[in-house]
């Protein structure tokens, strides 16, 4: 099993900053990568290179670059300075977002996220083979630009820096179809909210029809399938899932619209259709401590690593299972506890 040290906490920080000293502990434990996020706040590239710039060995990654902030020849520019500046340490991570940051926040329409993420994959892979000037003719896309309110003088460009054409691609996804169609077009998955006991229906058996797709850019054993796990040692892990509630309530309930948040989505199909319902009707109508009260416990149990020492490493067997049928190859620990990291070290490194 890879380790992974998840940064999420950059897209949400009112005050940008990276724990350098708990990122030199994960890349001295021997962590493959570190990740860092974006919301609607600082960005992820910024973090990125300053991530890169501060480390060594260990890959860096984005978790995610959010697709419709930036053109695919834009996400493709950063990957190419990033692989070029890290030594070739860098993951470009992709994600669709949801619609209310999509159209909220960047003006973009949220129309057929999965069109967009093919077409997006399809410019950056051109960028990155530097075989020929770049042409696309797709539905959110056309290089050069095509339309009643364009010159008309654009021509096809090929990138004036040389690049990685094996630049590793991952996309963020939770969705059924998402999940398939990162399997046939990445080379590895972004999971989160896995109980690794129950992956085959949620998450296998898409991921098996998109690597079985005619052109599948990968096979199973060159695919990564990864997801984020929170790792806290702490006597009480009761009082720790309390505490974790009311960030889970505002997944479930405020991250994105009532008919469209795929983590209330995923969480239905893990059983949790009637609780999904109550958090969301209590987060959106202002509620937001009764919606964090309604978060049922065993679902932050089931897909995290919490408590005494002793009890993480017994419940540390589920996620090896997971990795011996296939299920999974890294665990993304967002937890800033260096004691966590150390454990998972040495249980799993």
């Amino acid at each position: 099993m890879k380790l992974g040290l998840g940064l999420i906490q950059t897209a949400f920080s009112a005050n940008p900053a990276i724990d350098l000293d708990l990122v030199r502990t994960a890349e001295n434990l021997g962590f493959h990568s570190a990740w860092v996020a974006e919301a609607y706040g600082c960005d992820a590239v910024s973090f990125a290179g300053w991530l890169a710039a501060h480390t060594e060995r260990m890959q860096v990654g984005t978790a995610i670059m959010q697709m419709p902030a930036r053109t695919p020849t834009a996400a493709a520019m950063a990957a190419i300075g990033l692989d070029a500046l890290s030594g070739g340490r860098f993951i470009l991570g992709l994600g669709p977002s949801g619609p209310q940051v999509v159209e909220g926040w960047h003006g973009v329409s949220y129309e057929k996220p999965l069109v967009r993420t093919r077409e997006y994959v399809e410019i950056v892979r051109k960028v990155l083979a530097r075989d020929e000037p770049v042409t696309y003719a797709g539905y959110h896309y056309n290089l050069p630009a095509e339309g009643p309110n364009v010159t008309g003088l654009g021509k096809p460009l090929r990138s004036v820096a040389h690049t990685n054409p094996e630049q590793p691609i991952f996309i963020a996804s939770i969705s059924p179809g998402g999940i398939r169609l990162t399997g046939e077009i990445a080379d590895g998955v972004l999971l989160s909210f896995i109980d690794p006991a129950d992956t085959a229906e949620i998450v296998d058996r898409h991921l098996a029809e998109g690597l079985a797709q005619p052109g599948a850019r990968c096979k199973r054993e060159d695919f990564t399938v990864s997801t984020f796990v929170s790792v806290v040692v702490h006597d009480d892990a009761n009082a720790v899932m309390e505490a974790m509630r009311p960030s889970l309530a505002r997944q479930l309930g405020g991250m994105g619209a009532r008919s469209k948040n795929f983590y209330a989505e995923f969480a239905r199909r893990m059983g949790y259709a009637d609780e999904v319902e109550q958090i969301q009707s209590l987060y959106l109508a202002g509620d937001k401590d009764k919606a964090a009260a309604a978060v049922p416990l065993d679902l932050i149990d089931r897909t995290n690593l919490i408590g005494p020492a002793e009890r993480i490493r017994e419940r540390l067997g589920a996620w090896r299972e997971a990795e011996a049928r296939g299920s999974l190859d890294m665990m993304l620990i967002t937890s800033p506890q260096r004691e966590g990291l150390e454990l998972l070290a040495e249980e799993l490194l």
